[in-house]
């Protein structure tokens, strides 16, 4: 595989990331027993730039200024930057944080002026939470079966109705995106941004292993009203707006949350090395065998981000390349880190246990590994991956993102 390199603001960025990531170890702890305990974090500088990641400066969002470069989170390679260090403090508690998170992409892609304004200076203004609702109890994310629905009502509104499932944030959230449909076929598929506080809106957080933070909620839709200048895509044509709107959005969220897979696996590698004693003979092979795996699934994935970010045809193939790969090795990776302390591992080692529950977690994140391999397989089909070919985003300076090297 080819390598990649980090341009100096990318690694400033990443040596600050990797130092405020270690105040999340203690929080994710804490949130894994009780994930309302949010709040007492809020100052912690991991969880304050979270709240105001994917919000842009001309918004007046002051982002992370470091190495004479500002980043707000716009690009899929800068968050992966951030992500991976975050999640190798603890991924639960990088979850559990306010700011646009999913809803934010969403925005990017299908918001006119006015809906930004809307959105983005709430995140501004306070700490806010936002969810992204999209799978359903009976369809999962399967966009074509969405059986939620948008209706015209009387007064030039909308009325929602319907249920979500599985959606992150959303009992702690002040407003969010939800898909529904207004029509039959892939272009009856429309997002709307929601209102928490509106009259109809239930959620209600469920229970989970891993990742508890993240607070994932069972959503409920009765006569919810959305005014219609808060239907999204408006100013789009309708082949824009709905169902390519998802999967665009899902394209650059997908090598962010494999960025966060490899940092629960670096999470757990680290951990042997500092707790397991001294390796030697197949066991040192072993653990570098799986730090060399660590580093190439990382590269993979800032390749993925990069191609992304160059609006490459093979950035969603890359995309879901990288997280099928990236789940995978957090779960190989946790599950061998217990290997080295027996049995009782994951009772004596209680960061172990957590890690491998978040890992399993990541999994079910933006698709499970059956999913992104069709994507892959349907790329391959199309000749977009897989023919020996160099990748266009690395075949032009990228600003401030990742360059190549041989």
């Amino acid at each position: 595989m080819t390598g990649t390199v980090l341009t100096e603001p990318l690694l400033a960025l990443r040596d600050l990331a990797a130092e405020w990531a270690t105040d999340l170890r203690a929080a994710g702890a804490v949130l894994d027993r009780d994930p309302d305990a949010i709040a007492q974090f809020a100052d912690l500088p991991a969880v304050r730039c979270m709240a105001q990641l994917l919000v842009p400066g001309e918004y007046g969002a002051e982002g992370i200024k470091v190495a004479g470069h500002r980043f707000h989170g716009m690009t899929a390679l800068e968050r992966t930057v951030l992500l991976e260090e975050f999640a190798r403090g603890d991924a639960g508690a990088m979850l559990a944080a306010p700011g646009a998170s999913m809803s934010g992409v969403l925005i990017d892609v299908l918001g006119d002026d006015e809906q930004k304004a809307w959105f983005y200076g709430r995140l501004v203004d306070r700490p806010t939470w936002t969810f992204f609702a999209l799978t359903e109890p009976d369809a999962g994310s399967d966009a074509n079966a969405l059986t939620t629905s948008l209706t015209p009502g009387p007064d030039g509104d909308f009325l929602l109705n319907g249920r979500k499932r599985y959606v992150g944030n959303a009992s702690r959230a002040g407003m969010g995106v939800v898909f529904a449909r207004t029509a039959p076929g892939p272009l009856g598929v429309r997002a709307v941004l929601l209102d928490t506080a509106s009259p109809g809106f239930r959620a209600e957080p469920l229970g989970m292993l891993g990742l508890r933070g993240a607070r994932f909620c069972a959503l409920e839709f009765d006569g919810v009203r959305i005014p219609a200048n808060r239907v999204l895509g408006r100013h789009l044509s309708p082949t824009r707006r709905g169902m390519w709107a998802a999967t665009l959005t899902f394209n650059r969220l997908r090598p962010g949350v494999a960025a966060i897979a490899v940092g629960i696996a670096r999470a757990a590698h680290e951990y042997v090395r500092a707790e397991g004693g001294l390796l030697t003979g197949g066991a040192a092979a072993e653990w570098d065998q799986l730090g060399y795996r660590i580093e190439s699934v990382r590269n993979l994935v800032h390749l993925a981000a990069m191609e992304v970010d160059a609006g490459g045809s093979r950035g969603g193939h890359l995309a879901s390349s990288a997280k099928a790969e990236a789940s995978r090795l957090a779960e190989d990776a946790t599950r061998a880190a217990c290997r080295f302390f027996g049995p009782s591992a994951r009772w004596a080692h209680p960061l172990l246990d957590k890690l491998v529950r978040d890992a399993r977690g990541v999994e079910f994140m933006e698709g499970a590994a059956n999913i992104q391999k069709l994507i892959v397989f349907t790329g391959l089909l199309a000749g977009k991956v897989g023919q020996g070919e160099s990748f266009p985003a690395l075949n032009r300076p990228l600003g401030t993102g990742g360059l190549p090297c041989g």
